[in-house]
């Protein structure tokens, strides 16, 4: 694991030659490396023609070519039991990514006009979860922003600026949170495939997303459905409005495309999505003990990607989840250590940069800081009801009330800065590192409260400033600094691995 950041190439962070794990760790590490690359050409064969012009035609998708580096990146330092863990769920993560891709191609009017898939298709919003959609069968759902520049952007981080720069030149101010302001950028673009009979439109996570919306609407031209979802969900007062807008959204649907509720077909999916839930909640439990398996990256990339993305309808998730949580019990039983060395059981709050979604790794491997529960883990695990309908349709308002970006970031000061505490607790952990999304506005008020708590509770309380898809204003070495300075001059600790405490990396993917 040691010098780690001497296999970097300067400024673009790209390996000079795969990293050494020992003969057995390095032999799988590389069967999986070519298990992406069957998937990226799978994914060509498929629609070989709508592939190559999907990619002359739209910016983002060259930076889907730096997949497997993304992976690499993701898995740096790992071994044994973590490694191949954590290459089952960026593979499945990368299997399901590329059928989004091909479906995007395929049914997009742009690419083959008049073709009769873009009519089965309903778009949404990428922040709302599928499960509510499992109930129509026969339609495809795309989530809208997903594949053009969420996913991209965690890929490749020098995707977003000219998005964000279109924006701000139809006057939307450079404060705006630039996840919403990058998707209305792709919309001014035209670079969202063309397809789709309707777009469900939503009020998560906050307001810079309803902005979109009205970006989304014009260029879009499609019936729109608003999903909204009550801020303060906390209380049973707001739960039957809850219900009454989900089944607004059916009856919009049905209304646009002919296609009846299938309520065993929701059913059926919900059952797998509860096993899925059933298979997280044991990795949770592993992680409050002193053998934690599941730490780095994975751990929140997986979790965020079937929750929203799965809908308890692909069963490729649940068999990824079986073998997951199988290798990790058997590490467990075994007491296996999840790292060379854990100085630090760690607590990541408050919105990742999508720009740098390996930091998680980073912070394992330089300073054996390793992260047991982060707050888009902790999103909703209500699980639902398969015979009752209108149980059914309780539990599924509870879980979008409770969704990523949103169930701490909403509903009153409890939610942020309670439910911290007690995660601290239950995962008895000593450090939490604070994402300070600085085009957020969300936090703004908390500082102060978070810093005195954290000093009454003799916490290490790590601000960590960041742009959430913009790196130019807070660079990935701008987030480590920060990391660093704390380290060496608070707690006046030595890294694990020196060569990792500053390198460049400001023209990586």
């Amino acid at each position: 694991m040691a010098d780690l950041g001497k296999l970097y190439k300067d400024h673009t962070a790209v390996l000079k030659h795969r990293e050494w794990r020992g003969f057995k760790d390095t032999m799988y590490d590389y069967y999986r490396w070519l298990i992406t690359w069957k998937d990226m050409i799978k994914m060509v064969l498929k629609a070989p023609i709508s592939t190559l012009k999907g990619l002359w035609k739209y910016r983002w998708m060259a930076s889907y070519l730096s997949a497997p580096s993304f992976v690499d990146r993701h898995v740096a330092g790992l071994r044994g039991p973590q490694l191949r863990m954590a290459h089952l769920h960026y593979n499945m993560i990368v299997k399901h990514c590329t059928d989004l891709i091909n479906i995007s191609f395929v049914a997009d009017e742009k690419i083959n006009p008049n073709n009769k898939i873009s009519k089965k298709i309903v778009l949404t919003d990428e922040i709302i979860p599928n499960e509510v959609f499992q109930g129509f069968p026969n339609l495809k759902v795309v989530p809208l922003q997903t594949i053009p520049i969420f996913l991209s952007s965690m890929v490749d981080q020098q995707i977003t600026p000219p998005y964000l720069e279109v924006t701000e030149s139809f006057g939307v101010p450079a404060d705006v949170c630039p996840l919403p302001s990058a998707e209305a950028g792709v919309a001014i673009e035209d670079d969202y495939p063309k397809m789709g009979c309707c777009m469900i439109a939503t009020n998560m996570p906050c307001d810079g997303s309803v902005m979109n919306s009205t970006f989304l609407d014009r260029r879009l031209q499609l019936p729109v459905h608003c999903f909204n979802v009550p801020l303060r969900y906390n209380g049973e007062d707001v739960q039957e409005y809850a219900v009454d807008e989900i089944k607004s959204l059916i009856a919009f649907i049905e209304e646009q495309t002919g296609e009846k509720f299938d309520w065993d077909a929701f059913f059926a999916a919900m059952k797998n999505f509860n096993q899925q839930t059933e298979y997280e909640l044991q990795k949770w439990d592993v992680n409050k003990t002193p053998y934690p398996q599941m730490t780095g990256a994975a751990f929140w990339l997986y979790r965020i990607y079937y929750f929203n993305l799965s809908g308890g309808v692909d069963k490729r998730f649940l068999k990824v989840d079986k073998k997951v949580n199988k290798i990790m019990m058997k590490a467990y039983e075994k007491k296996t250590p999840v790292s060379k060395e854990m100085r630090h059981r760690t607590i990541v709050w408050s919105c990742p940069a999508n720009y740098y979604t390996s930091f998680a790794n980073w912070l394992e491997n330089c300073w054996g800081m390793n992260v047991v529960m982060d707050m888009e883990t902790m999103i909703s695990y209500q699980k639902f009801n398969t015979e009752d309908k209108e149980e059914a349709l309780k539990d599924l308002a509870k879980t979008y009330q409770r969704s990523i970006m949103r169930k701490h970031t909403k509903g009153g000061y409890r939610n942020v800065v309670d439910e911290l505490w007690r995660i601290v607790e239950e995962y008895n952990a000593d450090t939490v590192i604070m994402y300070d999304q600085i085009s957020c506005k969300g936090m703004d008020g908390l500082t102060g409260i978070f810093d005195d708590q954290a000093r009454e509770r003799n916490i290490n309380f790590i601000w960590v400033k960041q742009d959430l898809m913009d790196p130019r204003t807070i660079s990935r070495r701008d987030m480590r600094e920060q990391v660093n300075k704390y380290m060496q001059t608070v707690l006046q600790e030595e890294p694990l691995d020196a060569s990792l405490v500053d390198f460049e990396d400001d023209m990586a993917w």
